[in-house]
């Protein structure tokens, strides 16, 4: 009988147990820009992305006059006030078309001449970041569809109407899911980043191109982890892209690459096998040889951020910045160091690039004052860049005395 009640007693237990299990709500699941990040190390456990502002800087605030550039070059606030500043286009009427990303959800259009203030045309549209102007349309792609506003009138930009969805099977989601668009001839081109730090991506990490009907999608590059700065070299037309490197590998690795397609849809840039062009992934890497990936143009800083890039093609800028690259670096959050800064790479002829500082100032006391993010060329070749921390838009122009 003894045996008997301990047994009752112990079956208690353990079904009383159960039901504190079943109990207890699951661990909340690790968002994917956390994958990778070392648990034991308590420094890299307090950092999480940079969140951004809910309210532009105001223009008196704004760190224009910090702004250091080379001898000759001078940098004004173009505009201010535009929450959450991003991608930058112009149409023929003038505007500039600005995009956002995480906080606004919206896109603005900014008269160049006259009182620059900026107008919602398109508003509660979440990761409204892909943006692109092409003869009278206006192209905008969030995480997961890309949309089209045809005969774009730029005197009545307060009603674009309903806008034809050209595709709709962009996989969402919001790591690395916003979007950088650019058209060259009748092709839009854009990529799909990967849904993580580090994972086995799939079909993600890939640049692609399509029709502007949103048909014909190809592969232009895979092993891309997120780009969202590409444009095209006006002297040989070839792809020059930059690329975000993995997270929590260490402070100081891998750098962010500057990569050049050479033999579009026929080269893989690494990703998730190899960082940096030497780096094998300590998940990922096993049994692969970096000999078997593209070599980076360039490496751009550990961590970096590095965004926007733009070929500059005027004529204000003197003879050495002529077929330059402009790229934006917005600046790392998991590196105990801060830095952000616009810099300038030139094509050495051999398919690689030689790389230096062009605009610093955005960090002060090892905070961020500004982050830059995108650029646009004005038709007298001064250089608008975009700032989505502080929300505004700097004019960079040239003009010794």
């Amino acid at each position: 009988m003894k045996q008997f009640r301990a047994l009752v007693v112990l079956a208690t237990l353990c079904c009383t147990g159960l039901v504190a299990v079943a109990q207890t709500p699951p661990p909340a699941e690790e968002p994917g820009w956390a994958k990778g990040r070392p648990k034991a190390n308590s420094e890299a456990m307090r950092m999480a992305p940079v969140p951004a502002f809910p309210i532009p800087t105001a223009a008196d605030k704004l760190p224009t006059s910090k702004f250091k550039l080379p001898p000759g070059f001078k940098v004004e606030t173009w505009a201010s006030g535009i929450l959450d500043a991003r991608g930058l286009r112009q149409g023929p009427g003038g505007n500039i078309f600005v995009s956002s990303l995480f906080v606004a959800n919206k896109v603005y259009a900014v008269p160049e001449r006259g009182e620059r203030k900026a107008k919602v045309i398109i508003d509660k549209m979440p990761l409204a970041t892909g943006i692109e102007y092409h003869k009278g349309s206006l192209y905008l792609a969030t995480n997961t569809k890309i949309m089209r506003w045809d005969n774009v009138d730029e005197a009545k930009l307060d009603n674009l109407g309903e806008p034809k969805v050209i595709y709709d099977k962009l996989p969402g989601g919001t790591d690395h899911s916003w979007k950088y668009l650019r058209i060259r001839g009748d092709k839009l081109y854009f990529a799909i980043g990967a849904p993580c730090n580090i994972c086995d991506p799939g079909e993600y990490a890939k640049i692609y191109r399509m029709n502007l009907d949103g048909t014909g999608m190809e592969t232009i590059a895979s092993g891309v982890r997120n780009t969202v700065g590409f444009d095209f070299d006006p002297k040989t037309g070839h792809l020059w892209f930059t690329d975000n490197g993995r997270d929590w590998f260490s402070e100081e690795l891998p750098n962010d690459e500057l990569n050049h397609v050479t033999a579009p849809g026929k080269q893989h840039f690494g990703y998730p096998y190899c960082h940096q062009g030497n780096l094998p992934d300590t998940e990922f890497g096993w049994g692969k040889s970096c000999d078997d990936y593209v070599k980076p143009a360039a490496l751009l800083g550990p961590h970096a951020g590095s965004l926007g890039m733009m070929f500059y093609t005027g004529n204000m800028f003197p003879k050495k910045y002529h077929g330059a690259m402009f790229i934006a670096r917005h600046g790392p959050w998991n590196r105990t160091k801060k830095y952000a800064d616009v810099s300038v790479a030139w094509p050495d002829g051999k398919g690689g690039a030689r790389v230096e500082r062009f605009m610093t100032g955005f960090v002060e006391n090892n905070q961020y004052l500004g982050r830059p993010v995108d650029f646009l060329m004005l038709r007298d070749g001064s250089l608008l860049v975009s700032d989505d921390h502080a929300g505004a838009i700097y004019r960079i122009s040239y003009g010794r005395k």
